[in-house]
């Protein structure tokens, strides 16, 4: 049986811990003290060589894993780091956010300096923020309250009170979604509901750990008896008030390792400045400096991209980028393609990513990024109708989903009873015996088909059963009650097992993320750069986060965008200035052709139709809206309905979409059932002129609704579209996954 990569065996000593390390990450490794300044290119290793440091000196006798603290910035980095340093046999170190490990002494020593137990913590600040400008008399709408909430955010992780909101959003450049005068008073207000209710936020754990930090010398030697040893990842993340709180911590003393890279600062919005990290040498002058530039993540082609895109940055962080080298075989070029709207953008990128599933690739190897969140209706449904599993990115934690744990809980009880015994299954056969006891709660050997939450909940549980089978192939000798420890040990550390999905996320989300397949998707002017990056660093940042995006993928990289929102839209897009001198045929600021990618532009002539303008079908106007398009009519021109058609399609399309495991929309939109229950279409001619009624939908659902039209019963012989009842399950449905045209 061939050893497991998700459960190696500890290196056998030290020196085994260096093993397989290059040269830098070596050297990074065993610089065990004073101060160190890893500069880590995209898929460098920085984090295998950081751990390989911590697990070398716990390993060698030169560190206690006890007085290590290892901060970062997401809870899955620190579940990830904890979950390599214990593979390596350094477990007992602190790995923790900084809010985390904020939090973990607050608690300790509030009762202490203070007296009584901690103020509640405001997981959420919207409602208070709500509150606030309540009494301030300022009205704010849903999303106003989430951008002034963020602003309150800035202002404190950048140690700015309410009365200097103003100022400091001035000489920042910074664009306020409100009235500064406005925010600062719903800022001032918010500070004083806190008091009043006895209550916390986030920024508040920080500022408050600060401040006992600062003002009881013997607190702060007391934490900083404990940890001797600081590692700081995505340094070029970290803001002021995290710095303020990092040098407490490290109270002059030079055992403090930093690992960042200028170029993938993306989150300045919220505080972070890679300042920082380039100061480092200037603050510590005996610093030892190694830098990581060899890309073992991506292939030359993909690099070579990245390199290009950086090439053309200016700035602070553009002047300390890294060149990276590619340490992989080559692979394809990088493709561009322009489509005619975002639709036919969405269902192209969905054929190409089931085609590269055909080809092999696993669809959680494979991801779709975009700008913004908005972004992803529009590829979720497209994916649903090409029948491919998908997941969005920042969605419920795997550990928390209700599949997840009512089948931990389950395994706990069959671990108890004895495991398999009372099934009659083998107690060395650990994988059987999960798959006995989730068959019961829903898993198959095949996935159902389409997407949806029966697929979902399928997903979950099979990460499952493939965990216990690696768990298996590391530990031969282990029982079902050994399975369930690792399982609570990964679900405390948030070190979720992979589920067998395609990617979607925010091109933020993605960051510290990598897949071989990657699809950068709306790349517009407008929409990256974003519209509102108006300073020439906000328009650099978008830069950063493009670059990002480009550094996820292993092998496989896609490029595209559109040239209208709606299809009959107007086509006035342009692709982002950032691909200029990138992709074919263009040439990069002062005039030297480009050379990133020598895979033209393309142009697909199939997918979704281009159509000449719609116009209402009422008035006449010209239609521009997607929704108004499906409708052929103006949102506000009379609608001649058919009521009781409009109910029955309903009715009709929920048995579908239970048949086929998907939600209702995957097999037609609520905007695609009024179109047909106003026009009623007589013939397939007729149904397919509807917005959302592409060619496949039209032969696997046309006589269907044609029946539904004619006021006959589903199935009952109407063949006028070419779907014959032997292609259907009872009822009408396709045994297959709905495959057709993107509706919006």
């Amino acid at each position: 049986m061939p050893p497991s990569t998700q459960f190696p065996e500890p290196p056998e000593g030290a020196d085994a811990v260096l093993e397989g390390l290059d040269p830098e990450q070596r050297a990074v490794a065993t610089a065990l003290h004073g101060p160190v300044c890893v500069l880590a290119g995209a898929g460098t290793g920085k984090t295998r060589a950081i751990t390989h440091r911590i697990a070398y000196g716990v390993r060698a006798g030169i560190v206690q894993p006890a007085s290590v603290l290892a901060v970062t910035f997401t809870a899955r980095a620190a579940g990830e780091m904890r979950g390599r340093l214990r593979q390596l046999g350094a477990g007992g170190v602190q790995a923790r956010t900084f809010h985390a490990a904020a939090l973990r002494q607050l608690q300790y020593f509030w009762p202490r300096v203070v007296g009584g137990p901690l103020p509640q913590l405001v997981e959420r600040k919207v409602q208070l923020v709500a509150e606030a400008a309540a009494r301030v008399r300022i009205r704010l709408d849903r999303n106003e309250l989430r951008d002034v909430a963020g602003e309150i955010e800035w202002a404190k992780v950048t140690q700015t009170v309410p009365e200097d909101y103003p100022a400091a959003v001035a000489k920042a450049g910074r664009e306020a979604p409100r009235d500064p005068a406005e925010i600062s008073r719903v800022y001032t207000a918010y500070e004083q509901l806190k008091r009043e209710r006895s209550v916390i936020d986030f920024e508040d754990v920080l500022l408050l750990t600060v401040g006992v930090l600062e003002e009881r010398y013997d607190v702060a030697e007391q934490v900083r008896s404990q940890y001797q040893h600081f590692v700081v990842d995505e340094y070029q993340d970290v803001s002021p008030l995290q710095q303020r709180l990092l040098d407490l911590w490290v109270g002059g003393r030079g055992n403090l390792c930093v690992v960042g890279d200028a170029s993938q600062t993306i989150y300045s919005f919220t505080g972070a400045t890679p300042e920082f990290l380039l100061s480092f040498r200037a603050r510590y002058p005996d610093a030892t400096v190694v830098k990581l530039v060899r890309d073992y993540r991506s292939t030359p082609q993909v690099v070579h991209l990245a390199n290009g895109l950086l090439a053309q940055a200016r700035g602070q962080a553009a002047a300390h980028r890294l060149e990276l080298v590619s340490q992989r075989e080559p692979g394809p070029e990088p493709a561009f393609t322009e489509y005619a709207d975002e639709p036919a953008e969405a269902e192209g990128t969905a054929r190409r990513i089931r085609d590269l599933i055909a080809s092999g690739v696993r669809p959680s190897e494979i991801a779709v990024l975009y700008r913004v969140n908005a972004q992803s209706e529009v590829y979720e449904q497209a994916l649903a109708d090409a029948g491919v599993p998908y997941q969005l990115r920042g969605a419920e934690r795997f550990f928390e989903r209700p599949e997840v744990r009512e089948a931990g809980m389950l395994l706990r009880g069959a671990a108890r009873a004895g495991g398999g015994a009372g099934a009659g299954l083998d107690e060395a056969d650990v994988p059987a015996q999960v798959r006995a006891v989730l068959g019961s709660r829903g898993w198959t050997p095949e996935p159902p088909a389409g997407s949806g939450a029966v697929r979902d909940r399928w997903e979950s549980l099979a990460a499952l059963v493939r965990l216990a089978e690696d768990f298996v192939r590391a530990r031969p000798q282990a029982t079902l009650a050994d399975l369930v420890a690792e399982l609570d040990e990964r679900a405390g550390a948030q070190h979720a097992p992979t589920v067998e999905g395609v990617t979607l996320a925010s091109l933020h989300a993605a960051k510290g993320l990598e897949w071989d397949a990657v699809f950068l998707v709306g790349l517009s002017e407008g929409m990256v750069p974003i519209t509102y990056a108006k300073t020439d660093e906000q328009v650099e940042e978008e830069r950063r986060l493009l670059y990002v995006g480009v550094t996820r993928a292993r092998r496989h990289l896609a490029l595209s965008w559109s040239l209208s929102r709606a299809p009959g839209g107007r086509a006035g897009r342009r692709p982002s200035r950032f691909l200029t001198g990138l992709r074919p045929g263009t040439a990069a600021r002062g005039g030297a052709p480009g050379g990133g990618a020598r895979s033209g532009v393309e142009r697909p002539a199939v997918g979704r139709r281009r159509r000449g303008p719609v116009h209402c079908r009422v008035c006449g106007r010209s239609l521009s809206e997607a929704g108004e398009i499906k409708l052929m009519r103006c949102e506000d021109c009379p609608s001649e309905l058919d009521e009781g058609l409009y109910e029955r399609l309903r009715e009709w399309r929920s048995e579908q979409a239970r048949q086929l495991g998907q939600p209702p929309y995957c097999v037609f939109t609520d905007k695609t059932l009024l179109a047909i229950a106003e026009t009623v279409p007589s013939d397939a001619a007729g149904l397919s002129r509807i917005a959302g009624v592409g060619a496949r939908k039209l032969r696997r659902f046309g006589a269907d609704v044609l029946a539904l039209c004619a006021g006959e019963e589903p199935g009952s012989g109407n063949d006028e579209c070419g779907t014959s009842d032997s292609g259907k399950t009872p009822g009408g449905a396709p045994d297959g996954p709905v495959e057709d045209s993107l509706e919006k």
